[in-house]
């Protein structure tokens, strides 16, 4: 059986384009590992793994238990824009972190959406994805049991949508929309 990583980088692999990079608008004050070079007003990137791993025990301490290492590998695997891709369900957007500063922000919204959960008495996730653009919708991981879950923001999870990270990665097919930043 295939890691989280070796998915992604399976994913990666089929979203690239012949170039073999993606462009984005450069911005001089939000720099990424993951970028390869400039010409103009654009940069260019790929998915670029990570050197170090992100810190999440500030997030744990907030839990106040350990985040699923489904989580942890995520986002500690790589810098990258998001990736967009379709589940059989719809259109999936894949968050993925820029560079540490967005690595950092993420720490930050996963705390304020803990506190989201707890006012709402609901067990704490973990968005790893967006669906479709019209939406609010989002796809989480369950920080005790793993699975995949569709979200809406401040209520119960809708429905489980594959029991653990990786089967639901392995059955994505990338799409040819532009990834984006956040």
């Amino acid at each position: 059986m295939s890691t989280i990583t070796e998915t992604l980088n399976d994913i990666f692999a089929k979203a690239l384009p012949d170039t073999g990079y993606f462009t984005t608008q450069y911005d001089e004050h939000w720099r990424s590992p993951c970028e390869i070079d400039q010409q103009g007003e654009l940069s260019h990137w790929r998915p670029t793994p990570q050197t170090e791993s992100i810190d999440f025990r500030g997030l744990a301490n907030a839990v106040e238990a350990p985040i699923h290492p489904d989580v942890i590998e995520y986002y500690s695997g790589y810098w990258s824009g998001s990736l967009e891709a379709s589940a059989k369900e719809g259109p999936v957007s894949l968050i993925l972190l820029w560079n540490p500063e967005d690595a950092e922000r993420l720490i930050e919204n996963l705390v304020g959406h803990l506190f989201g959960k707890r006012q709402s008495k609901l067990p704490f996730t973990t968005f790893f994805a967006t669906t479709d653009p019209e939406s609010e919708y989002f796809l989480s991981i369950d920080n005790a049991s793993g699975k995949v879950l569709l979200e809406e923001p401040g209520r119960p999870p809708i429905k489980e949508v594959a029991s653990d990270l990786n089967s639901f990665l392995q059955r994505l097919q990338p799409d040819a929309r532009a990834p984006g930043i956040f």
